[in-house]
């Protein structure tokens, strides 16, 4: 399995970011795909999740900021983030749960800085 993340980036205070992550190589159906943010200095917290029926879940700190979708056909689950804080600045994650076991991708840096 390879969850390859992509779309990272710097962008200033106020800016947008689309992260997409594309899943290869799963063999079990997806429950569900996630993204997870880490800063340097704290523990990795979950943004949102998408489940296979399309339902979503968003970390409080970033409802109305952040929308998470996918598309099965590809097997990609996408990150839009708008009005991005430097308290965003983090390295983010993609997460596979299927049901063979859980996968993570390798990262993107997202940097929010003027």
């Amino acid at each position: 399995v390879q969850l390859q993340a992509s779309g990272g980036g710097l962008v200033q205070p106020g800016g947008s970011l689309r992260l997409s992550c594309a899943a290869s190589g799963i063999a079990s159906s997806i429950i569900v795909m996630a993204w997870y943010r880490q800063a340097p200095g704290k523990q990795r917290e979950l943004v949102a999740a998408i489940f296979s029926g399309g339902s979503t879940n968003y970390a409080d700190s970033l409802k109305g900021r952040v929308t998470i979708s996918r598309d099965n056909a590809k097997n990609t689950v996408y990150l839009q983030m708008n009005s991005l804080k430097p308290e965003d600045t983090a390295v983010y994650y993609c997460n596979v749960a299927t049901t063979g076991g859980a996968h993570w991708g390798q990262g993107t840096q997202v940097t929010v800085s003027s």
